[in-house]
Parts: C-alpha cells; structure tokens; sequence
C-alpha cells in the first residue's frame, strides 16, 4: 500500500495523546504504516554508551505514530488535509490538496 504522506511533509496528530502537535516528518515506515514526526510523541531510552553516546544515560526521541493518527498540513492553504491522487496524461501520479486543489509537489 503506497503511503500518501512522503519525508519532509509538514504534519499535524489529529488524535491521541498528541493532538493538535504540528512537526516536519522525519521517518515514513510503509511497513508498519508508522511515521516519524519532529518534536511529537516524545518517549525515554536508557542507552548504554557507545560512540555516539560516550556518556550513555537517559536519552529522550521521538517515537513512531500510527499514520492513521496523523493529517498532512497543505503547504499552500496551511490547513490539515486529506491527499489525493490525479492521474497525469504522461501516467505520472501528483498529490493534491482536497480542500484548495491545489498541487502539492
């Protein structure tokens, strides 16, 4: 199943623990159909200390969110959207905004 939400899309948690958090994805796992999100669902990991850790300790990172729970913020109209797929003549496939039609890459 391709995931419409792609690395570097602004968005928004629209249920949970998190909701209304905004925050550029950094991670999309299709596998699981989980994403990353920058600054949201924040979760603890003691890590023993390896070269990147010298000191090793409690660190703190973002944890994975169901992609369900999350919305795409259109970067034109700034608004939490649902994605949809046009077709081109050419057979490529482009993403747009439902809400102000707009392209979105």
């Amino acid at each position: 199943m391709g995931l419409r939400i792609k690395k570097g899309d602004t968005a928004v948690v629209i249920t949970g623990k998190n909701k209304g958090a905004k925050g550029r994805v950094l991670v999309v796992l299709p596998e699981e159909q989980r994403l990353i999100v920058e600054g949201v669902n924040k979760i603890k990991k003691h890590q023993k200390p390896n070269k990147k850790y010298a000191q090793g300790g409690i660190i703190e990172k973002e944890g994975p969110l169901h992609i369900s729970n999350t919305m795409l913020v259109c970067p034109k109209c700034s608004k939490p959207t649902r994605i949809g797929v046009t077709l081109l003549s050419d057979g490529k496939k482009q993403r747009t905004c439902k809400k102000c039609k707009e392209v979105i890459d």
